[in-house]
């Protein structure tokens, strides 16, 4: 037999439900790391309109970590500066990120040594980028244990970095670059490029001479113009096949 409904527990489950959520909106927007409310973190700078969600991932070395403006930062991002807290790792910035940068959730930065981040990349969640590597030159001490390899890396402004990637030490990564979702990038990669692969190799990429090599096989997307309303996106999703064929037939004549 089934249980009957008890009309009481379910409407003080659901009000218990919106008294949660609400009260971990609050939580979020209230630990939120702004310019204008840092907490306990000192950045070397940090921009106007730029937000670091919570919860935080680990967050250290930040006298040396330098952030632009505009910038978001995901839930549970990890920024680093340096091997461990409180070294003094002198007068210059170890971490740079740019304007307009947005990292995914769950992203690691790692900046033993320079990490630069140019304006307006656009990474994915759970990316991780070390300029930081273990050695294993020596066979009888365990890994852990030997000290590690260090080189800067530098990400030009506007690349895409796709979920999973990860950038290893020493990569000098272009403007306008694609990593593909779960590639492993080392060494350089050229401007206007795409990369994928573990290790990343290109597989496509645009000259001025060229264009883009191997051609792309779709069109480019059309931006919607300017002061389109709407009312005028709702009506042209009701088009049906004939009747943007019909449209594109006049735009044509015109």
């Amino acid at each position: 037999m089934p249980k009957r409904k008890n009309t009481f527990s379910f409407w003080w489950r659901r009000a218990a439900q919106r008294a949660v959520h609400g009260a971990w909106a609050w939580v979020q927007h209230t630990g939120s790391v702004t310019a204008d409310h840092p907490g306990r973190l000192r950045f070397g700078a940090i921009g106007a309109a730029t937000r670091l969600a919570f919860p935080l991932g680990t967050v250290f070395g930040e006298p040396w970590i330098h952030l632009g403006s505009h910038c978001i930062i995901g839930e549970q991002v990890t920024l680093t500066a340096g091997l461990m807290p409180d070294l003094d790792l002198g007068p210059d910035p170890i971490l740079r990120i740019g304007d307009g940068v947005v990292l995914g959730r769950g992203s690691h930065v790692i900046a033993d040594t320079t990490v630069t981040i140019g304006s307006d990349c656009y990474f994915g969640p759970y990316v991780y980028i070390t300029s930081t590597n273990h050695s294993y030159d020596d066979p009888h001490e365990p890994i852990g244990r030997q000290w590690p390899r260090m080189e800067p890396v530098e990400i030009g402004s506007g690349c895409w970095i796709g979920t999973g990637a990860v950038i290893l030490p020493g990569a000098r990564i272009g403007r306008n670059v694609v990593v593909a979702a779960g590639a492993v990038v080392r060494g350089t990669v050229p401007d206007h490029a795409v990369v994928a692969g573990a290790p990343a190799r290109v597989v496509r990429r645009w000259t001025p001479e060229g264009g883009w090599q191997p051609p792309l096989r779709t069109p480019a997307p059309v931006p919607i113009p300017e002061g389109t309303t709407p009312e005028q996106l709702r009506a042209l999703a009701e088009l049906d096949e004939d009747a943007v064929t019909r449209l594109a037939a006049l735009e044509t004549e015109g």
